[in-house]
């Protein structure tokens, strides 16, 4: 296992992302869609929050179990927007940071994705399920 490899060789490139102006329900279907638990909250190419399905699921009675149903009870995401709920104090990483400290993060905090930035600049999103997969990768 190479003790230096940059995360940049297994975050998720092609990025899913939503706006604060965005509707709670929109980020649903992208989270059901995409079969993904962590949404980067945008301004521009600027990560200005993350929102997790958890996050739905603590404001919502999301069915967490049918992951493939499109149609959505949205009574209660009317009553908040993606910025009441989005974590604020976003933790990330740059493209060159090791994966070995990556994991160490990951280990430490309580949340399970990091926004990879470079240069102010949204470039990526690495996730538990990334680390997992690499280390498998290695056996």
């Amino acid at each position: 296992m190479r003790k230096r490899t940059p995360v940049s060789t297994i975050m998720t490139k092609n990025i899913i992302a939503v706006n604060r102006t965005d509707e709670l329900e929109t980020a649903e279907k992208l989270f059901k869609q995409h079969r993904i638990r962590h949404i980067p909250v945008v301004a521009g190419d600027v990560i200005i929050g993350m929102l997790s399905y958890t996050d739905l699921l603590r404001i919502s009675f999301a069915d967490a179990s049918n992951e493939d149903e499109t149609e959505v009870d949205t009574v209660v995401y009317n009553m908040f927007t993606i910025s009441q709920v989005m974590s604020k104090n976003v933790v990330t990483v740059t493209s060159d940071t090791t994966i070995k400290d990556v994991a160490v993060i990951l280990a430490k905090k309580e949340f399970h994705a990091l926004p990879v930035v470079d240069n102010g600049e949204l470039v990526g999103i690495v996730t538990t399920t990334d680390l997992i997969n690499y280390l498998i990768e290695q056996f």
